[in-house]
Parts: C-alpha cells; structure tokens; sequence
C-alpha cells in the first residue's frame, strides 16, 4: 500500500499558481492554520490528547507505520502536534 504524502506543490495547487508579483495565500494558511485551530478550539484535555499524538508521531514514526491505523497521518504530524499545542495553550487563557 502507498504511503500519502502532501507535497507543498500540492498546496500551492489548491489555492492556484501566484502570477507574478502577487503573494502566495498558501503560507499565510499554512502558519495561520494551527493557531486558529487553537483559538476555536481551545480545550486542554482535548489539546493534550492531539499534541501527545503529535509528539507521537513525530518521535516514533517507524513504530506507527508498522503497526497502527495512524499512518495516514504521519504526512500531517507537524501540523497535528501544532494544532493540539496551540488548542491546549488558548484553553488555558480562555478557560
């Protein structure tokens, strides 16, 4: 079975090629995404459960794709371990 993997060429292809001179809206998402998760999410037992599961991913890698259903998100393991990071800091503030 092949393994997904998100290229960056595949998120600029989402938003479109930029023409010259103009600013490519695909950076700005990919550094906005996590923390405006956090922000609507904002729970810290929920938080603490996505940011260990990143941390797992991102320390373990060959153990999940051995053995567990989670490798379809090894591609996504930053952004996992960003968004429950920023999920558990906002619950923190708000709550």
């Amino acid at each position: 079975m092949n393994s997904v993997t998100i290229t960056p060429y595949e998120v600029l292809s989402a938003y479109g090629v930029p023409q010259y001179q103009e600013i490519n809206p695909a950076i700005f998402n990919l550094v906005t995404f996590p923390f405006l998760f956090g922000v609507m999410f904002s729970d810290i037992a929920h938080g603490l459960i996505l940011f260990c599961l990143g941390l797992l991913m991102l320390f373990y890698p060959k153990w999940i794709e051995e053995n567990s259903i989670l490798k379809m998100l090894l591609p996504h393991k930053y952004t996992i371990a960003l968004m429950g990071f920023f999920a558990t800091y906002c619950g923190f503030i708000y709550n």
